[in-house]
């Protein structure tokens, strides 16, 4: 799926938050989706609770549903 996909998404609810746990202290923390940046996106993002730096990948599908996956960053 590529950018112009997902311009083609439903009318309905996209995904603007997910709750993921910290790889490093384990806290849940909520972060925001920024579902205009594309279907797929990776990003490093520090963590609100220990501020140790995660890699983000979130891919978001045609129901504007998002994918969230969240690992140590190297």
């Amino acid at each position: 799926m590529d950018d112009e996909d997902f311009e083609e998404l439903d009318d309905g609810p996209i995904d603007a938050t997910a709750v993921i746990r910290c790889p490093y202290c384990g806290e849940k923390v909520e972060i925001a989706l920024d579902a205009g940046g594309g279907t797929v996106q990776e990003y490093v993002e520090d963590c609100e609770v220990c501020c140790r730096p995660w890699q983000l990948t979130v891919t978001f599908d045609l129901d504007g549903n998002a994918d969230v996956a969240v690992d140590e960053a190297s």
